[in-house]
């Protein structure tokens, strides 16, 4: 059974939220995002190491959710390059994000039993109508769709691995450090390894000098992931998974200020509706 979102965990997913952000940023800024996600992937393994060789591994209870967070997390990096290989990363990101939390919010509800108070529900729906208004502004859904179709079927991916990872995160017990540290072992290689042989032209060819900000995204992501299984091993999973968008508000934001992209005064209202769902979610 989960605790309550406490001010420590508040903050804590905030941090992630905003490393999360950074590390979208640094994959989209340029290059094969493939390539980057699959550096971004290889540089959690190495990090992983040293936790998985000196702490015992997770319960056995808990490998069966590690394998169907592997296989979505797999997915997800799939469809979220293919979403930044077609669209702006201030449409699909905000698209991607939006979709995850109610998604997780009735799927927590009914694999968990976390049903949420009309608060909880009201800061998810805020939180989620203000992210996913972020994209779709000044016409750019009609000049995006196959970026739409990608960013869609990448939320869907989130909410799923979201869950698994909130389900094994409780499941391990007080190995959820240890589940955290193989997930982040195993998760590159389906992905990481195809990836790597499909472009090894180009890393012989020099692509690899060209990496150094996927790895320092590596890094961000690995952190910001973290952060959020250990929060949801011990806060409702939906709430975090709202809380966690406030990286949308940061990733436009810096779409528009670093990488040129548009922007707009509805967007700003968007923002608002996310951060007052956050303090509705705060206070629930």
């Amino acid at each position: 059974m989960s605790g309550s979102l406490t001010p420590g965990i508040f903050a804590a997913v905030l941090l992630a939220a905003g490393l999360h952000a950074a590390w979208n940023a640094l994959v989209k800024q340029g290059g094969d995002p493939y390539l980057r996600l699959a550096i971004v992937n290889f540089t959690g393994t190495l990090l992983a190491v040293p936790f998985v060789l000196f702490l015992p591994p997770p319960p056995p209870a808990a490998w069966p959710w590690l394998l169907c967070s592997i296989l979505t997390h797999t997915a997800y990096y799939w469809t979220l390059g293919r979403a930044y290989a077609t669209g702006d990363l201030s449409f699909v990101y905000p698209i991607a994000r939006g979709l995850a939390p109610p998604l997780v919010t009735l799927l927590g509800s009914l694999a968990l039993g976390e049903v949420p108070q009309a608060r909880t529900l009201l800061g998810v729906g805020l939180v989620s109508l203000g992210v996913s208004g972020l994209a779709l502004t000044g016409g750019v859904l009609r000049a995006q769709p196959r970026a739409l179709a990608h960013a869609l079927a990448c939320g869907v991916t989130i909410a799923a691995y979201t869950l698994s990872d909130g389900i094994g995160g409780r499941t391990a017990g007080d190995g959820v450090l240890a589940y955290i540290a193989w997930l982040f072992l195993l998760e590159a290689a389906p992905f990481g390894l195809f990836v790597l042989w499909q472009r090894r032209e180009e890393l012989a060819a020099g692509a690899w000098r060209r990496l150094g900000p996927a790895v320092v995204g590596g890094v961000f992501a690995t952190l910001a992931y973290a952060i959020v299984i250990w929060a949801m091993s011990r806060a409702p999973v939906g709430q975090v998974a709202a809380l966690r968008e406030t990286s949308v508000v940061i990733a436009a934001f810096i779409g528009v200020r670093l990488l040129g992209e548009p922007f707009g005064r509805v967007r700003l209202g968007c923002a608002a509706l996310v951060l007052t769902g956050l303090v509705l979610l705060r206070l629930a």
